[in-house]
Formats: structure tokens, sequence, C-alpha cells
């Protein structure tokens, strides 16, 4: 019998767990409908604020903006990883991990690299192996356009000072619930547009110059890829908690039924054994 209430306790603890398991399931669920929405209705913009940013830099003279595009000699590179604050999501956090130690692996071998934090879980795995000189994990508290502004200016900043000769952001970027694809994405120096060619009309009437358009959209296009990036990470953090839980749900179920089984055969046996016994003591008592 002490066998039976051992198996008992762990159907008890199995059941607590799955009802853990389903309600992260359906929070994650609720959250990913919103952030699904937030990134979908961003991407077409992002997309062509930067197309119209490339554009209009390929037919500049001047070097309006050559603080943010002209290309280094890169001895110097900050690599910035989108992770989260929180675990129980699959592999969406040592995906990240991976492509940072990849990238640094394949691409800068023979340069400095230095990790910018964003979120914690990426942030604690990547300090013990690389150099890891600034964390900030409190935007996921407040994700708005605005905070996120603040970090795109603080990396800006970075650049232009020769801090750092190149910077690349590190995301999962949201392709479904089930599915994230892992990003290694130039920040600065801007890219320029494939081809070299613009496609902008040179018939166009630019008021003001394309100088100062070009001078005032390249920190608004910055922030913004920065703030998708953020968007990308956070719709695919509540889609790979909601599948691990999904997951994580339906094998606590497969646990708790072969359980089940187990305890209703041992059950049984035991009591089959009682029968046998007693009917083993009423032949001896006739005898």
């Amino acid at each position: 019998m002490a066998n039976l209430k051992e198996i008992r306790n762990r159907i008890t603890s199995i059941k607590s767990t799955m009802q853990i398991t389903s309600a992260m399931k359906m929070v994650s669920a609720a959250k990913l409908k919103k952030a699904q929405d937030a990134i979908t209705a961003m991407r077409p913009y992002s997309s062509k604020l930067t197309e119209l940013l490339q554009n209009l830099s390929a037919t500049l003279d001047s070097d309006a903006s050559s603080a943010y595009s002209k290309p280094r000699i890169v001895s110097k590179v900050l690599i910035v990883a989108i992770t989260s604050n929180r675990g129980l999501c699959g592999g969406f956090n040592s995906s990240i991990t991976k492509g940072v130690l990849r990238t640094i692996q394949e691409k800068y071998n023979d340069v400095q690299v230095d990790i910018f934090s964003i979120g914690k879980k990426g942030g604690d795995v990547l300090a013990k192996k690389v150099s890891v000189v600034e964390k900030r994990n409190a935007i996921y508290d407040e994700l708005t356009f605005d905070n996120v502004a603040a970090i795109a200016e603080e990396l800006m900043n970075l650049y232009t000072s020769g801090a750092y000769d190149k910077i690349e952001l590190v995301y999962n970027q949201f392709k479904n619930a089930a599915t994230q694809i892992t990003q290694v994405e130039q920040f600065l120096p801007i890219k320029p547009i494939d081809g070299g060619e613009s496609n902008t009309n040179s018939d166009y009437i630019f008021e003001p110059s394309k100088e100062e358009i070009v001078l005032a959209l390249i920190p608004k296009s910055l922030k913004t890829q920065l703030y998708k990036a953020l968007r990308d990470s956070f719709a695919s953090e509540h889609g790979a908690r909601m599948t691990a839980m999904h997951k994580a749900t339906d094998n606590a179920k497969d646990l708790r039924d072969n359980l089940l089984l187990t305890y209703n055969k041992a059950r049984q046996a035991a009591i089959t054994n009682e029968i046998l016994e007693i009917v083993g003591g009423a032949e001896a008592l006739k005898n």
C-alpha cells in the first residue's frame, strides 16, 4: 500500500503542474494576439521607412548622412542581444545566445566584441562567456516607442562617438506561434540600398532639401528598427511560451494517464492478494 500512496502523490503533483502549464498557455495566448497584431501592423511602415531612407541616401552627393552610413575599419563591435526576462518558453532564449556566439565565431573572431543585453535570461548566460557591457531588462515593464527610442539614441551615440565601429541586432523574428526565426540584423552603419542604385524618382521636389529630410529620417528610422526588433521578439516570446506550455500540458496528461493505469493495476493486484489471503485462511480453518 505504501507504493500506492507514492503513486497517488505523484498523480496529485502532476495534476497541479497541469493546472499551472494550462493557465500559462492561456495567458500567453491572450498576450500573443495583441503582440501579433502590433508587429503585423508595424512591419510595412518600418520596411517602407527604411527603403525611403536608403533611396534618399543613395542620391546624396554631400556627407549629410555619413555619420551614420560611412563604413569604417571594424575593430570594435557591439552586439545587441534581445531575449526575455522569463523562461519556460522552449528554445526562445537559447537560440539567441547560440546565435550571438555563432556570429562572434564566424564574423568577429579577430576583433573586440561587446554585448548590449536586453532581457535578463540572455544577459545572464552571455555574461559567463563574453563581455556584457550593458543590461537593460526593465524595458519589458513598459514596452513603448519612447522607452525604446532612448536606448536607440544611446546606441547611436556609441557609434557616432567612435566607441564602436559596427552595431548589430540579434533577435527572434515572429513568423507564427510555433516558429521564430533568429535574425542577425545590421543596425549601424546604415546598409546601402541593394545594387547601390536609388529607385527614388529624380523628378520629385523635396521640401525641405534632401539633406534635411535624411538627417531627420535617420534617427527616426533607427529608432523604428530597434522598436520593431523588440516587438518581434516580444511576440515571439509569447508564441514560444504558448507552444511550450501546450506541449508541457500534453506531456503531463500522458504521464498522468500512465500513472493512473499503473495505480489501477497495483490496486487491483493488492485487492486480488487480499482475496487470496482470505480464501486461503478460510480453507485452512475448514481443514
